[in-house]
């Protein structure tokens, strides 16, 4: 099924690595990014390591929990494991001191829940420098 598909970024070579220790979650964007981007949803970061020798990602969704259970390091050890990446930290708030402290570290962007197909593929395009469409809220009175 495809969702809102621009066809001219499903033809686009860019590619999306997503890690995530929350199957639930990891399977929500995969399904949220396939129909416009080549997504791949890998099980740990020793798996999107060897998957990235021969398929390269441009950006990496990568889940806070991967981040609670290795600790702020794993961040340097992604950028210089795989160059030129893009990371967006998949967090249950913006406000996490701990994703704050990721975005000092090495995340580019901080995707925060609840997830939605239009904010996923928004972070996502901005990321891989992709012309997004803003939307201004307007509150009527």
């Amino acid at each position: 099924m495809q969702i809102g598909v621009d066809t001219e970024r499903a033809v686009d070579n860019r590619r999306v690595f997503i890690v995530d220790n929350d199957e639930i979650t990891s399977a929500a964007l995969q399904f949220m990014l396939h129909d416009e981007i080549e997504t791949h949803e890998l099980s740990s970061l020793e798996a999107a390591y060897a998957k990235a020798k021969d398929w390269k990602p441009d950006v990496l969704l990568l889940g806070i929990g991967i981040v609670k259970e290795k600790g702020m390091d794993v961040l340097t050890e992604i950028h210089s494991r795989i160059a030129d990446l893009k990371i967006i930290l998949v967090a249950d708030s913006a406000a996490d001191p701990l994703a704050k402290d990721c975005l000092k570290n090495g995340v580019n962007s901080i995707l925060a829940k609840p997830l939605t197909i239009e904010k996923t593929r928004q972070k996502v395009d901005v990321q891989l420098g992709r012309p997004v469409k803003l939307s201004i809220p307007v509150q009527v009175v």
